[in-house]
């Protein structure tokens, strides 16, 4: 099971075989969903104190209205978020590594946050103001995807988790076959039970998960 299956859609899914293919892994991308823009209204940033950004996609899907937004400070989950946003000329004041709790935990709670999110979110513990700026879409699973068999498939969220294995089902690909690493324990529950091994990454990151689909793969190879 040397082969990695990236599941996540356009753009973060090359950006994730990339990274697997630093390290050696044969990685292929086959996507399960498909990033779109979504309208949305452009609130008053007086009215805030600072952007959360729990995602890259929604610096580089959140369209014109971000420009209004710019002067506001940025929290921002992961490395490749912060880069994003970077490049969009936000200015950032903190990078999570270790998910969004432990990041907006780290927050003072007197700071107004607005959060940029995507349509499907997790809820989150701390009140704050949400806006959708665009949907993770389903797509039709691809015949690429029977490539899983034998392999080590990586799962990005929970909605992925169900996801693949639901058109793993209706393919009719072998369960035993499949090592699932996925990025989060809420990713693997999702995905159900039957795989050949199914682990979560130590944090709830690209590379965290890569760590563990490289380790996946090496013991399959017996080292």
């Amino acid at each position: 099971m040397t082969r990695v299956v990236v599941l996540r859609p356009e753009p973060g899914a090359s950006e994730t075989v990339a990274r697997a293919a630093e390290r050696g892994l044969d990685a292929v991308s086959v996507p399960l969903f498909r990033i779109e823009p979504i309208e949305w209204p452009t609130p008053d940033a007086s009215q805030f104190d600072a952007l959360l950004f729990t995602s890259a996609n929604a610096v580089r899907f959140g369209g014109p209205g971000l420009a209004a937004l710019r002067e506001l400070p940025v929290h921002a989950v992961g490395e490749a978020t912060a880069a994003a946003a970077r490049e969009a000329g936000f200015n950032i004041v903190a990078v999570g590594d270790a998910g969004v709790e432990r990041l907006i935990a780290a927050i003072e709670p007197k700071i107004r946050l607005l959060h940029l999110a995507g349509e499907h979110r997790t809820a989150l513990s701390r009140p704050m103001t949400a806006i959708a700026v665009y949907r993770s879409r389903p797509v039709e699973p691809p015949e690429a995807l029977k490539t899983a068999e034998e392999a080590t498939v990586l799962l990005h969220s929970p909605r992925a988790g169900r996801a693949f294995a639901d058109a793993a089902d209706r393919m009719g690909l072998d369960r035993a076959s499949i090592q699932i690493a996925a990025i989060s324990t809420a990713a693997a529950e999702a995905s159900g039970t039957g795989w050949a091994a199914i682990e979560s990454a130590e944090r709830p990151t690209d590379e965290a998960l890569l760590a563990l689909a490289e380790r996946l793969c090496d013991k399959d190879r017996g080292q």
